[in-house]
């Protein structure tokens, strides 16, 4: 989207379309991909689209998001209002629930216990069973086998950035049985960048964007995306309903997404579009941590 989005432009569209909000303090934040966030008064934040495929995504969360959060043990972006194409901007946009804290990508998780207990509990109570008419998402969907060309792909690219033997984790966890229950809401993109946290600890989880129904090991590998060497065994133990297979799954989905951080941690170095400074360091910690598991 070739559109600049700046302080005036989000100023004007909250006078066109929701007045009562336009006296609020205004503030840009750092970070965001499909979306840029700003921050609305003390409780609210707006999300603008950015790239093409965001204003769907945004639609999806305000569709599903307000259904499943009063189920969700920590507070998430629940959207509140749509802001609708016009003149001034041809795209959906959203008001929604500021999520308090500070993004896991730049302050790490470091209680370890703490944390993988409240996210073994927010990830049962996200993981029910999906309706019919759930979002589906074919990338989080497919089998670990058919993601194998990505994974080389994406080993060549960062070889040098990343530890050895990740290769003998992948060829222990792809054959693992695939996921044959009802498929369940996932959150679909649980990263060090998609949560929150304060005190060392997690306090909030956030963008949806790839809500879907689905296989929750998606949502399992964040045992070793998001919490501190030596954690994932006591999160699986308050999880409680992963078996063997499962866990096996998870810890190939935690490969795939370490090093598509570690990719954009090298495209930030390299000075390259898309690029995100912390996420590479992010990825590679992930990755000597799926090395340490069995």
């Amino acid at each position: 989207m070739d559109i600049e989005i700046d302080a005036d432009l989000v100023r004007s569209l909250l006078r066109e379309q929701h007045p009562d909000l336009a006296g609020l303090d205004l503030s840009t934040v750092a970070g965001g991909w499909d979306n840029q966030l700003w921050r609305l008064g003390d409780e609210l934040a707006i999300r603008m689209p950015r790239t093409p495929r965001a204003p769907e995504l945004l639609r999806k969360e305000h569709h599903w998001l307000p259904l499943l959060a009063p189920g969700l043990p920590l507070p998430v972006p629940t959207p509140l209002r749509m802001g609708e194409p016009s003149a001034l901007f041809p795209h959906v946009w959203t008001v929604a629930r500021w999520v308090p804290g500070e993004p896991g990508d730049r302050a790490p998780i470091t209680e370890g216990h703490h944390a993988a207990d409240t996210l073994a509990r927010f990830l049962r109570a996200l993981h029910r069973d999906a309706p019919a008419g759930a979002p589906t998402n074919a990338e989080r969907g497919v089998p670990l086998a058919d993601l194998t060309h990505h994974l080389d792909k994406q080993l060549q690219a960062v070889a040098s950035r990343v530890p050895a033997g990740i290769r003998n984790v992948w060829e222990e966890v792809v054959s693992a049985p695939g996921w044959e229950r009802p498929p369940v809401w996932v959150h679909g993109d649980l990263h060090p960048a998609n949560v929150v946290g304060s005190d060392g600890t997690l306090t909030g989880v956030i963008d949806f964007g790839e809500l879907c129904a689905g296989d929750p090991a998606t949502d399992l590998a964040a045992a070793w995306l998001l919490l501190p060497s030596g954690a994932a065994s006591r999160f699986f133990e308050t999880y409680a309903d992963a078996d063997t297979a499962t866990i096996r799954r998870a810890r190939g989905w935690a490969v795939l997404r370490s090093l598509s951080l570690v990719s954009i941690g090298q495209a930030w170095e390299r000075g390259l579009p898309g690029g995100k400074q912390t996420w590479g360091a992010a990825g590679r910690v992930a990755l000597e941590r799926v090395l340490a598991s069995t």
